[in-house]
């Protein structure tokens, strides 16, 4: 059949608030023009991230009742650790309360001054945690990644001839890791090839560097290589995500993503060394290495999600949610990043509105007006998120791409919420010419689009 259902039946519903554009416009202005600082009650599609959004299945709420919350050698750990053994392969695994936890641990471990950390693309708090700790985080995407209209299938692929150049010209004593990112979430949600993997494992490792992956998104990935690369089609994501994880020596993973969860992450790794020392730094920090910094319920929980977000009729209408999205706007001239991704949409604003200059930030404007017009909050990714001045001149440096990402919750949303979300966003677009930039009132050293405010242009 051509149409593709929710895998699903809704047994329970949440109600929106319906909100005037005249109040969107206050609360607009009351937020500083940044969505972050928007009462979730406010919203009426929630895009801004698929990171703990999620609606978790019956068996996970099961599961959330029967937590065993033992402050040490809990059955639900026990439970989580062999579900991630399963999945991943790694030896140790140290639960934390979510992804940025699992890399904070890392790089307080492997970071210093001095040091540089190759990735495909670091998103942001990646990014944060490395430079936090003084080393450098550096990106080596493939060309066609930084094209928003490539059709290149795998787009999130590193460049091994970088990577190469990258090793020799840095010296190997100064790169602690090597990471990939699987899907590619800066650079619009993009899989990485199990060729490209594999690539880039054989480089780290002739290097005697170790080689993990950001993998918050490992089944999304795991999918597009069954769907794309040639000798997988008869394989099971299932095993797919095995054979991914097995040419890495470790991961971080936020469980808010692929494993269906509103709360959770852990760091896996086959090192016990580097597993002590991070053990210890656990216990510092988030807890007792049976729970981290979740509750025995949130490792039942993603102990359960792990087990669904393999299923491939969830993985086919997840991603086909995501290529309906795309297929409606593209049918409407709206430039979007190309293909669609995995969990979202990344509308290219740069084209979208060519009359505001990147320090301007283009991305900004359309967030904006995506929540005054319709009540719907998304999320720049560009010069807000990844713009930076130069430390020597002070000239603004532009980010590679000026896009706006739509990231959809996962078993969130219906067929009609996003007919609805390209209706508003067609709607826009007749009107772009109209739309102004901003131009920012505070902004914090790090991490700045979290928190920073702004004001319109003109």
């Amino acid at each position: 059949m051509k149409t593709i259902i929710e895998p699903f039946r809704i047994k329970t519903v949440e109600p929106i608030r319906f909100t005037t554009e005249e109040e969107r416009e206050n609360i607009l202005k009351d937020a500083g023009y940044n969505p972050f600082f928007i009462h979730a009650d406010d919203v009426l599609i929630d895009l801004l991230t698929d990171s703990g959004t999620a609606a978790m299945s019956a068996k996970q709420w099961s599961g959330i009742v029967d937590g065993d919350e033992s402050y040490a050698g809990a059955r639900s750990f026990y439970r989580f650790e062999k579900a991630v053994k399963d999945i991943t392969g790694y030896h140790f695994i140290i639960p934390t309360h979510q992804g940025r936890a699992a890399e904070k641990i890392l790089f307080t471990i492997l970071g210093k001054e001095g040091k540089s950390i190759p990735n495909n693309t670091h998103f942001d708090t990646t990014r944060a945690n490395i430079e936090y700790s003084g080393a450098e985080a550096v990106d080596l995407v493939i060309e066609e990644g930084k094209d928003p209209n490539s059709l290149y299938p795998f787009k999130g692929n590193m460049d091994i001839d970088k990577l190469e150049k990258f090793i020799h010209e840095t010296g190997v004593e100064n790169i602690p890791i090597g990471m990939m990112t699987v899907t590619n979430n800066a650079g619009g949600g993009q899989p990485v090839s199990m060729e490209n993997l594999r690539a880039v494992r054989d480089v780290l490792h002739k290097y005697n560097i170790p080689f993990f992956l950001d993998a918050c998104r490992f089944a999304e990935n795991a999918y597009f290589i069954k769907l794309r690369e040639e000798g997988y089609g008869d394989k099971t994501v299932k095993e797919i995500a095995q054979e991914m994880f097995s040419l890495a020596d470790g991961c971080t993973m936020s469980a808010k993503k692929d494993a269906l969860v509103n709360m959770g992450g852990f760091l896996a790794l086959n090192d016990d060394k580097l597993a002590q020392l991070a053990r210890n730094i656990l216990i510092v920090t988030e807890g007792f290495p049976t729970y981290g910094g979740l509750a025995g319920r949130d490792l039942e929980a993603i102990s359960q999600g792990l087990d669904e977000v393999v299923d491939e009729h969830y993985l086919r209408y997840r991603l086909r949610s995501i290529e309906y999205l795309g297929e409606k706007l593209i049918d409407a001239g709206v430039p979007i990043l190309r293909p669609p991704g995995g969990h979202a949409i990344y509308i290219n604003a740069k084209e979208f509105t060519p009359q505001i200059p990147p320090e301007e930030f283009p991305g900004q404007a359309l967030v904006c007006e995506l929540y005054r017009f319709g009540g719907i909050r998304a999320v720049e990714i560009g010069s807000v998120m990844f713009g930076k001045k130069d430390k020597k001149t002070g000239a603004f440096i532009p980010a590679s791409m000026e896009l706006v990402r739509l990231a959809v919750p996962r078993r969130v949303y219906t067929q009609s919420h996003v007919d609805y979300v390209v209706e508003v966003i067609i709607e826009i677009f007749k009107k772009r010419d109209a739309l102004r930039g901003y131009k920012l009132t505070y902004e914090a050293p790090m991490l700045r689009h979290f928190t920073a405010l702004f004001e319109p242009i003109g």
